[in-house]
């Protein structure tokens, strides 16, 4: 399905400063951008960073003089997302894991799955299906976790959540994260652009690996699970920032969208379909 992004970002500098974007559409084996541009007004020189994981396009430029900036990002993207069956899958042992999902089971910044640990097992501890599992914790933090913008800041992590029972989609997908750790499943926050948000803006959910593939789960269930534009994963949201500020400039305002780029689009939301996880590939 393919859909057009774009993104308007305006940053005050009042001294020389460097800064790091994380906006660009990724590319992977089945998320092709077919057309895209990165201006910046006025015009400045940019280079193109991969992570060393290859989870995150950033450009990277430097400002040497003071003034307002304004970057545009416009994309068009081809994406492609499976459905899989888990109604009979079995959890997959520890001893099985590649070495490259470890690094998604252990606590980390944002996620603390060792605070949760009592929390994660008592409550969800006694599913046996793995799939199940992550379903009715996802369920759990849209019932019990108020959806309340500007309720949080850039310091509030999963444990934070738990006891203060309010976020916007980061804390959502930061606590399922830490939730899904503390119950041995590897779990890593997924930032994109997505079709039917509302207000518009940039999107956080998890995946959880899951049967050898990486599922989406969005607790805050605002946007179809096949309607996103994948910018990022990552441990938690200090892997996959938007923008990186190195020196005096100052964030003033941004306008984002994603829109359909052509017709019959049959969008999938959360719970709709029993035992079918939605992988982006």
């Amino acid at each position: 399905m393919k859909f057009d992004v774009f993104t308007e970002m305006e940053y005050n500098v009042r001294s020389a400063s460097t800064l790091i974007l994380n906006i660009n559409a990724l590319r992977t084996q089945h998320q092709t951008v077919i057309s895209e541009t990165f201006t910046i007004d006025p015009y400045l020189k940019t280079e193109e960073l991969v992570s060393a994981n290859g989870e995150n396009r950033l450009v990277r430029f430097e400002i040497n003089d003071p003034g307002t900036f304004k970057v545009t990002y416009k994309a068009t993207v081809d994406n492609f997302t499976k459905i899989i069956d888990y109604e009979h899958h079995d959890e997959v042992p520890v001893a099985q894991f590649d070495p490259a999902i470890m690094p998604y089971l252990y606590p980390s910044r944002y996620c603390q799955s060792d605070k949760l640990y009592r929390l994660a097992n008592n409550m969800f501890g006694h599913i046996v299906n793995p799939f199940t599992k992550v379903i009715a914790l996802t369920d759990w933090i849209h019932r019990n976790v108020q959806y309340l913008s500007g309720s949080t800041n850039a310091q509030t992590s999963a444990f934070d959540t738990v006891t203060e029972q309010a976020g916007v989609c980061r804390d959502f997908a930061h606590l399922g994260i830490a939730l899904c750790r503390a119950l041995t499943i590897p779990a890593r926050y997924f930032t994109g652009y997505a079709y039917h948000l509302k207000p518009a803006d940039f999107h956080a959910c998890f995946e959880a690996y899951l049967g050898g593939e990486w599922i989406l789960f969005d607790a805050t269930k605002l946007v179809p699970l096949n309607g996103m534009v994948k910018i990022a994963t990552g441990r938690d949201a200090a892997d996959t920032a938007i923008a990186n500020i190195f020196g005096d400039a100052t964030f003033r305002s941004m306008i984002v969208s994603c829109e359909l780029a052509d017709e019959g689009f049959e969008p999938i939301f959360y719970g709709h379909i029993d035992y079918m996880g939605i992988s982006y590939l």
